[in-house]
């Protein structure tokens, strides 16, 4: 039975970047804030593949894991997503199986078609391609990575007598994950080979709009495939920058977040007049979308706590939230956003706090009793040592 006590929290970082600050230094922030995320208690961590554009800088999300896991202890990383039709399958099993053990077993593989356009056309790649590539070697992956020896050949890619050479750290395997927008695409292919639902796009209105049929298409296809859809293996994706008050949350962000509203709109085409002040986009983000960021909670906790809330009853549940990450304030208030996240929204969902509300509300309901109790106590004490009671409370007792 699905329980929002059960639900983890992570980070979801393509990266997002300006691109008016040193790339150097945006890697080690990144990776800073993985050894942040881990001391905070959060879950998950999770860094995308993308080749061009500028704002996303990591065209490789196994060698940034590698890096960030030996600076770690206990949260697990995803792939976020490996683009496959850009890469050989045996040598991306290859390489996340390495990466699996060098992690020991922290590790999710997060897969998808590829994203940016740019990207495909670099490498001479049809869009309309990129969803068949992507489910072929998924194919080819999850049969060596369950130890087959696979001979598969299509218009991109040949295996002849081809094997895992690596064992995955886990006997059961690597946790693999299917990237989920809009369309039913990626609950169609997550459903057919009974992998888990990374839902990007949840914080879009269309997106959030579809989050439940999405849902609904995956639970029937896994079911006609002989796979049980499990509720605690999805995985939603909504923006979140937090501060003490909205406003804090605005200033934090003012000065930033122009690059990203930037980003959208040069590869759009689009010059909107709320783009012309951060006042108007912080607005845009919050009440419709930013382009494939979605719609975004710049404010307080309690805004946090009630998108997730909303979240949850959309979806009828899910098994972890990601805060899709965008490098949009400083370094000091960034990691104050995400303190402020552990310790008040994931307690919250969590009932940490439960026992502690009961224990006053027992002491505040019977506060006569246990005052008094206390009173007589004290009283008795200084007569039985001096043989006269002693004002206690302010009255004498």
């Amino acid at each position: 039975m699905w329980s929002a006590e059960s639900i983890r929290f992570g980070a979801f970082l393509a990266p997002y970047h300006p691109l008016d600050a040193d790339p150097v230094l945006q890697l080690r922030r990144d990776i800073d804030l993985m050894q942040h995320l881990d001391h905070l208690g959060f879950d998950e961590a999770w860094m995308g593949e993308h080749h061009s554009t500028g704002a996303e800088i990591v065209p490789a999300p196994d060698v940034f894991i590698a890096a960030a896991a030996e600076r770690t202890e206990r949260i697990r990383f995803g792939t976020g997503v490996m683009s496959l039709p850009y890469h050989h399958p045996l040598i991306t099993v290859d390489r996340i199986t390495q990466l699996d053990l060098q992690t020991r077993g922290r590790l999710i593989f997060g897969t998808g078609p590829g994203k940016i356009p740019l990207d495909a056309h670099m490498m001479g790649i049809n869009p309309s391609d990129q969803r068949r590539r992507q489910g072929e070697a998924l194919e080819a992956i999850l049969a060596l990575l369950r130890g087959e020896v696979v001979d598969m050949e299509t218009d991109w890619f040949t295996l002849r007598d081809a094997r895992a050479q690596l064992p995955t750290y886990h006997p059961g395997g690597i946790e693999t994950v299917t990237a989920s927008t809009i369309s039913p695409n990626g609950s169609v292919l997550a459903g057919t080979h009974g992998l888990s639902l990374l839902s990007l796009a949840a914080s879009s209105p269309s997106g959030f709009d579809a989050l439940d049929r999405n849902w609904d298409v995956y639970e029937k296809v896994a079911a006609e495939h002989g796979h049980h859809a499990d509720r605690s293996t999805w995985r939603v994706v909504n923006p979140m920058f937090l501060a003490e008050t909205r406003a804090d949350a605005e200033r934090a962000v003012a000065r930033r977040v122009g690059s990203m509203a930037a980003y959208v709109n040069r590869q759009t085409g689009q010059n909107p007049a709320w783009a012309d002040t951060p006042a108007g986009i912080i607005d845009q983000w919050r009440n419709d979308t930013l382009g494939e960021f979605g719609q975004a909670i710049i404010g307080t906790p309690e805004d946090a706590i009630a998108q997730v809330e909303r979240l949850i009853e959309k979806t009828g549940g899910f098994g972890t939230f990601l805060i899709l990450h965008v490098d949009m304030a400083n370094w000091e208030d960034t990691k104050r956003s995400y303190e402020l996240f552990a310790s008040e929204v994931v307690p919250h969902f969590r009932k940490r706090n439960v026992g502690r509300e009961a224990s006053l509300q027992f002491a505040e309901d019977n506060r006569d009793y246990l005052i008094g109790g206390l009173v007589g106590a004290i009283t008795k004490a200084h007569t039985d040592y001096y043989g006269q009671p002693t004002a206690v409370g302010g009255a004498q007792a």
